[in-house]
C-alpha cells in the first residue's frame, strides 16, 4: 500500500546541492540509496529521487543558479496540504510569507516555498503522483524533521496554519498533528497504537510529526532533518570516510545521535533509537 499523508503532516524532504553528482556519491555511499531522475520543484534544475530498497526515501536537486554562493546546501522539509493555494493564503495570514511558487512539478504535485515569522524556511506540497516519502523510520530513511527556534510565538503560527499541537513533556516539546494516528491506523500501520502501548512513549505519540527544539549558539531558526541509522558510530565513521565532518556525538535517554555536515555543507542528524529499559 502506498504511504499517503494527510494535511499538516511532513511528507517529503530534499536537498539542493551545488554538485548533484557529489551529493549522490555521498548519500548513496552513506545510506545505500539509488537514484532516479524525476521532476523537481526548481523547474529545469536537475533532480533525482533517492530510493532505499526500491522505495522513495528523499530527493536531491541541483541548487538554483541564482542562489547566493555563500548559502550552504539545506535539507528542506515539505508539509502536505490538500489545497496549495489555500495553504499559502493561511501562511500569509498567520504572518509568514512565500518565497517561491506556487508551481506545478510535472505530474508529481505542486509546491511552494514559505518562511515562518521567525525566518525558518519550509515547503508546502500538494501531492499528485508523488504522494511523499515511502520509507520511514528504517536505517537509511527519514526519521523526523524538527523545528529549531528560540521564537516564543512560533507555535502559534503553525497552530493557525496546520492545527498542530505543541505538548511540553518536561524533557522536550512534542509536535502533534491531530488525526495522524487515525490515518496511519487506517492505512499503512494498523497496529500502531498497540505497538506503541507496549513501549514507553509519550501520550498520543501516534500523532507525532516532530519536535520543537531551542536554537543554540546563534543558529538561525530552521527545520532540521534526522535520519534513522542502525549504528550511530559506524555511520559517523563512514560519513567521515566519504568526506563529511562529524560536528557532535550525543547520547540521550532515547537515542545515540551524530550531527553531520556533508562534504558540501548540508547538515543533518543520524540517530539510533535506544529505548530505555521498562
Amino acid at each position: 500500500m502506498q504511504r499517503t499523508y494527510p494535511e499538516g503532516v511532513p511528507s517529503w524532504i530534499d536537498l539542493e546541492a551545488p554538485d548533484l553528482d557529489e551529493a549522490q556519491r555521498f548519500y548513496g555511499g552513506l545510506f545505500g540509496w539509488t537514484f532516479e531522475a524525476a521532476p523537481g520543484p526548481r523547474g529545469d534544475a536537475a533532480y533525482v529521487v533517492a530510493h532505499l530498497d526500491g522505495r522513495a526515501a528523499a530527493g536531491l536537486g541541483a541548487a538554483a543558479a541564482e542562489a547566493p554562493a555563500v548559502d550552504p546546501p539545506t535539507w528542506n522539509t515539505y508539509v502536505a496540504v490538500a489545497d496549495l493555494d489555500a495553504a499559502v493564503a493561511r501562511v500569509a495570514g498567520a504572518g509568514g510569507h512565500v518565497i517561491d511558487g506556487p508551481a506545478d512539478v510535472g505530474r508529481a504535485g505542486r509546491a511552494a516555498g514559505v518562511v515562518d515569522p521567525a525566518g525558518a524556511r519550509f515547503r508546502l506540497w500538494q501531492a499528485g503522483a508523488r504522494a511523499g516519502v515511502q520509507v520511514v523510520n528504517e536505517p537509511g530513511a527519514w526519521n523526523f524533521s524538527d523545528l529549531h527556534t528560540s521564537a516564543p510565538h512560533e507555535p502559534g503560527f503553525y497552530e493557525d496554519v496546520f492545527g498542530w499541537e505543541f505538548a511540553d513533556l518536561g524533557f522536550a516539546t512534542l509536535i502533534r498533528c491531530p488525526g495522524y494516528g487515525d490515518h496511519l491506523a487506517a492505512t499503512v500501520d494498523p497496529d500502531i497504537r498497540q505497538r506503541q502501548a507496549s513501549a514507553i512513549t509519550p501520550p498520543r505519540f501516534e500523532d507525532a510529526i516532530g519536535w520543537l527544539a531551542p536554537s543554540h549558539d546563534g543558529e538561525p531558526p530552521h527545520w532540521h532533518v534526522t535520519f534513522t541509522v542502525a549504528d550511530r558510530d559506524e555511520v559517523a565513521s563512514t560519513a567521515e570516510r566519504l568526506g563529511a565532518t562529524v560536528l557532535a556525538s550525543t547520547d540521550t535517554h532515547w537515542t545515540q545521535e551524530a550531527l553531520i555536515r556533508d562534504p558540501q555543507g548540508g547538515v543533518f542528524t543520524a540517530s539510533r533509537f535506544v529505548p530505555p529499559e521498562q
